[in-house]
């Protein structure tokens, strides 16, 4: 067992290969397992691993939740945009070429909502 580095570096890593080192066992020494180079445990004492954990939002799962459903329920893709009728900040829209090539197309918003439907010239 060798206790003197190739190079510094985090004690996460083998000092002689680079490699990404294992987890520590409860039994035996620490061995990387690309070079086989046998690591003195010591090095390890001032590793502190942090973690958290985060939780979903309930409110963010709500609005997902009403968002698939008013996916299903819609006419195709979904877009922010608000219904001038009841005030609803989702519509569904579909792209049509209606008008000659060589001008814009016409999109068609339906609310989700209260199904208003409007037109623009794009």
């Amino acid at each position: 067992m060798s206790s003197i580095p190739y190079f510094e570096c985090d004690p996460m890593f083998c000092p002689k290969c680079g490699a990404i080192l294992p987890i520590l066992g409860a039994k035996g020494g620490l061995v990387c397992i690309v070079c086989k180079f046998e690591i003195d445990i010591e090095v390890m004492e001032e590793v502190v691993v942090k973690y958290s954990i985060e939780f979903n939002n309930r409110r963010d799962y709500i609005e997902e939740q009403q968002l698939k459903h008013a996916q299903s329920k819609s006419d195709g893709p979904l877009v922010e945009r608000k219904c001038p009728k009841c005030g609803n900040d989702t519509m569904s829209y579909a792209s049509l070429q209606l008008r000659s090539a060589d001008e814009g197309q016409t999109i068609f918003y339906t609310c989700t909502k209260c199904q208003h439907k409007e037109t623009e010239n794009s």
